[in-house]
């Protein structure tokens, strides 16, 4: 291929992609002709060409009263062109220049022609209905867009496409390699040359009077009117009139006809009504149907339609990891190079005298730059630096550009920190009021009122589902990659671990856990949860299956992991933070969204964990956390027809209620973790030291408010009473008090009517004959203090033996060490089945107990090892389904298998 000299006429980023193209094919551009600064700023065009040191001539007009102008003509004599090259071009040009090559010259014009000549053509695209677009490369003459055609390209147009999307998603990136195609067909004398014909010829205004872009209601269809919409969407924007105020109109789609107009604030639309409502604005038109809006731009402000009418907001204030703050710099350094002046973080983009191609130019950049792909739109929404450094970095994240967070806060000082948290349901990315009745929170250590919680209705929790449904189907979260999901869920670690004391001490005023334990297993295990699961998103994954063919054809089997939907989340009081984190990181991880319901006693970690994720970046919509009671707002989840699969933690009684609703509402898929009566086993041959201290660690831990804690320990009958003379006597040394002191080991249980179970546990046990061998009382001072107690002494099958005290309650019985099969048997004669422990030296005993338990969990020679790696999960009346591990995947994932026949 002979390789041309070219001169380039032209501007923006599209000639400059255009220029390097033709460089690196070959060709030698021997000159650039593009358009003289604006405000001491160079064209993206002229600043590439003279970074190659091509030359480059900035002119400012060709012809003068119709006539080529005599000293611009003999500067573009003054180089050797073989072919003119027309990417995109304003000026008018004299025939004496688009004839002087050998070749002539070339254009690009964005439509099929002889369809929509004229400047406007992407927005007569659309305005008139076209099912599809595209662009044409031809052999400019004296006409307007009529020369022969060397070659054209198009696509189909989607029922949202707008200006923007068309232009960026088709004619930009296919019209640069189509420029660079018809050089290269010229250079081998190949490229055709087919005049147009006038037939389907249309010549279509330039939209750029004011009383063009105005949206004529009057005989226009809800199609005709959104279809104007975005043929001016970003730039310049329709408009009409809001309640007699102009309005630029951005981010139009039509309302499906089965979908109900929702409730919200009326207002006037140029004669006809509109609704302003939580997702934009929506208008209906005279063919009765209606469009909704998404953004709008009011004087100089633009703001979400959403939003109308209402006093602004501040917005986000995003945490920065070091790589962000590393992209921030970058973003300052675009601005630098746009406006050429030092870029302060309130500095205005249109203050200082950028256009609208500089916004393009931006947007751009920043995609080049930090693969961050903006709209023009949200330049427009977000002008000053910080405002669109935020927008660009929770793009990056995944998330919404214009998303906000603002709520009541809770302001208190705890544990020598300012405390500040939300205390409001968290729906659709939003802290809202519940219209139910609020909880009082109440720290348990000192029965003081911490504050009041907002509690979710029925309504509530229909909301939530239904931003959760629409997140899932129709939002960002739906459009990352599965690597950008992880990307998200990553960022939401860092920042709980940079929170990690706040939320540690929020879980000790919430729950009374002891604050060193909170620090390290309530919050450290909830973040290497987080960890572990953002670590997978990318690594779920289908297989292929080897089947028999239909012959001659020949088949392929294929299975695909999907998620299933919204997803219901109900958790308990003991752990408040790591039970959400062990069953929402998985249920996110594998793409789902989430209505989370925490416990009524302790929801506040949940409500700080919910800020943290709106400021990680999480999408709006993806995770809403709805307090209240169990009879209520539990049940409202249970019972949604929306909620595809339910998650929950509790007593037994409670999870079979929730099993008959899940069948009974629409057959949801369901996971349990429920209630436990855990054995531990100690033999003879164990060591005594590690005996006293994993028994009393498998009772006691979390204050015995452990789903896994050990429910009845038997112990060898030759060690019995040593064993009880040293657990008792390191009882008594056990520290008790207020759960943020650093040397306390054992706090306050959760709230009352858990306190009063406990005794009156103890004095069941005592009516039928245990023996108190310590405590089993509640201690003299405010709080919710219960004494940790031991029996001993205790029969099998009694009340003791068989029933859950959730609490730092210890049950020893004897056994002999002559009949293996015996205490087996014993350990499992209970209708629980989470979690079983032996000490024992003997491995041979210790593999055949772990064989014969039936249990979920096995600890051999320790006790409440868990990893976030290891499957968690019980057997019988302890529920099914496994949290943790990978295969915590499956609960929330669906298995779709597609056949194809060849």
């Amino acid at each position: 291929m002979r390789k041309l000299k070219v001169a380039i006429i032209g501007q923006s980023n599209f000639a400059a992609e255009v220029y390097k193209s033709l460089k690196r094919d070959g060709h030698e551009v021997t000159g650039v002709f593009t358009i003289p600064d604006k405000v001491n700023r160079e064209d993206p065009l002229a600043i590439t060409a003279k970074a190659d040191g091509t030359p480059v001539f900035k002119i400012k007009a060709w012809r003068s009263k119709g006539l080529p102008l005599p000293e611009v003509l003999d500067l573009y004599k003054s180089i050797e062109v073989d072919l003119n090259v027309l990417p995109f071009c304003t000026q008018f040009i004299p025939m004496e220049v688009i004839n002087h090559p050998k070749h002539r010259s070339i254009c690009y014009h964005p439509s099929i022609l002889p369809r929509h000549r004229g400047a406007s053509a992407i927005s007569w695209t659309l305005i008139e209905g076209d099912e599809v677009a595209g662009f044409s490369v031809f052999w400019a003459d004296d006409g307007l867009d009529t020369g022969p055609i060397l070659l054209q390209r198009s696509c189909p147009v989607k029922p949202n496409d707008t200006l923007d999307s068309l232009y960026n998603g088709f004619m930009y990136p296919e019209g640069i390699k189509a420029m660079a195609e018809a050089v290269n067909l010229v250079a081998k004398g190949t490229a055709p040359c087919v005049p147009q014909t006038e037939e389907g010829a249309t010549y279509d205004a330039m939209l750029n009077k004011k009383e063009l872009q105005r949206l004529d209601w009057k005989g226009k269809s809800a199609k005709q009117a959104h279809d104007f919409i975005r043929a001016l969407d970003s730039t310049p924007g329709a408009w009409t009139l809001i309640d007699g105020e102009e309005a630029r109109l951005y981010g139009s789609s039509l309302w499906k006809g089965n979908e109900t107009i929702p409730s919200g604030t009326a207002v006037d639309i140029d004669g006809r009504p509109a609704v302003v409502h939580e997702t934009g604005l929506l208008m209906q038109a005279e063919d009765g149907n209606w469009l909704n809006v998404e953004v709008l731009k009011i004087g100089t402000r633009t703001i979400s339609a959403s939003k109308y009418g209402q006093a602004q907001s501040n917005g986000t204030c995003l945490e920065f990891t070091e790589e962000e703050r590393q992209a921030v710099e970058t973003i300052r350094k675009i601005w630098q190079s746009i406006l050429r002046r030092d870029i302060d973080d309130d500095t205005d983009f249109f203050a200082c005298g950028a256009g609208s191609m500089d916004v393009v130019r931006l947007v751009e950049e920043m995609k080049d730059s930090l693969d961050i792909h903006l709209q023009n739109t949200d330049v427009f929404m977000a002008p000053v630096f910080m405002e669109l450094v935020n927008s660009a970095i929770l793009a990056k994240r995944g998330a919404s550009a214009s998303q906000n967070i603002a709520y009541e806060a809770v302001v208190l000082q705890a544990n020598n920190m300012d405390l500040s948290f939300p205390r409001q349901l968290f729906v659709n990315g939003k802290f809202v009021n519940g219209r139910g009745k609020p909880i009082v929170s109440v720290n348990p250590h000192d029965e003081s009122v911490i504050c009041s919680v907002e509690s979710a209705s029925i309504e509530d929790v229909d909301e939530a589902v239904k931003a959760a449904k629409k997140a899932f189907e129709e939002g960002e979260w739906s459009k990352i990659s599965a690597r950008e999901r992880g990307a998200l869920l990553f960022k939401l670690a860092d920042l709980m671990e940079q929170h990690k004391e706040e939320l540690a001490t929020l879980e000790s005023l919430d729950s009374g856990a002891v604050y060193t334990l909170a620090l390290k297993t309530h919050v450290g295990m909830s973040i290497e949860t987080w960890r572990y699961f953002a670590g997978w998103c990318d690594k779920i994954q289908g297989a292929t299956v080897p089947i028999s063919h239909a012959r001659p054809n020949r088949n392929l089997t294929m299975t695909r992991k999907e998620p299933i939907g919204v997803c219901g989340l109900v958790t308990p009081w003991n752990y408040p933070l790591m039970m959400l984190s062990w069953k929402m990181a998985a249920c996110l991880a594998a793409g789902n969204t989430v209505v989370m319901k925490p416990a009524q006693t302790s929801a506040l970690t949940a409500l700080k964990f919910a800020e943290l994720s709106a400021k990680a970046g999480i999408p709006p919509g993806v995770i809403n956390i709805v307090p209240g009671s169990g009879s209520i707002t539990g049940n409202a989840i249970v019972n949604h027809h929306l909620v595809r699969k339910l998650g929950f933690t509790g007593s037994t009684e409670i999870g079979q209620m929730i099993m008959r609703s899940c069948a009974d509402s629409n057959l949801k898929k369901v996971s349990l973790e429920l209630g436990g009566k855990s054995p531990l086993v100690i033999f003879e041959d164990a060591d005594m030291q590690q005996a006293v201290r994993l028994a009393m660690s498998s009772v006691f831990f979390n204050k015995g408010e452990n789903c896994i804690a050990a429910g009845r320990i038997f112990v060898e009958e030759r060690i019995l009473d040593e064993f009880l003379d040293r657990v008792v006597a390191e009882t008594k040394k056990i520290a008790i008090g207020d759960p943020l002191n650093r040397g306390t080991s054992h706090g306050p249980q959760n709230h009352k009517a858990h306190l009063d179970k406990l005794l009156e546990f103890v004095e069941k046990g005592v009516k039928e004959g245990a023996r108190l061998v310590y405590g089993g009382r509640r201690l003299d001072r405010p709080g919710f203090y219960f004494e940790p107690t031991i029996f001993a002494d205790v029969r099998d099958g009694g009340f003791l033996a068989t029933e859950e005290s959730f609490g730092p309650i210890m049950i020893v019985s004897s056994f002999s060490s002559n009949d293996l099969d015996k205490v087996i048997a014993r350990a499992n004669a209970t209708e629980y089945g989470l979690a079983s422990g032996v000490l024992t030296k003997d491995i041979s005993r210790a593999l055949r107990f772990a064989e014969k338990i039936d249990a979920g969990t096995v600890f051999v020679n320790t006790y409440n090892k868990t990893d976030v790696a290891a499957p968690f999960g019980g057997f019988k009346r302890s529920g099914f389904g496994k949290d943790l591990g990978q295969e915590a995947l499956n609960e929330y994932l669906k298995t779709k298998t597609i056949t194809i026949e060849y």
